[in-house]
């Protein structure tokens, strides 16, 4: 079998990331451009997973060891 390099829980973590982004886009365009969603809320709803969530998904599980056997090829 293929060894991956994201485990399930990374490419879960990455949907939730896709759902937030489109949702916090969605929440961009929505109202008068001075209403409290499109001026507030969406934007930091995209700092956060932009800054967080995404670093946190690609990062998440990094250094665990997994069980596997690293095998080392020699000079």
């Amino acid at each position: 079998m293929k060894d991956w390099l994201f485990s399930k829980t990374n490419m879960y973590l990455f949907a939730l990331c896709s759902v937030l982004l489109i949702i916090g886009y969605v929440l961009l365009g929505q109202g008068p451009a001075e209403g409290h969603l499109s001026k507030s809320a969406a934007p930091a709803l995209l700092v956060a997973v932009y800054c967080g969530l995404i670093p946190y998904a690609i990062l998440h599980g990094y250094g665990k060891d997994s069980g596997k056997e690293v095998k080392k090829k020699g000079v």
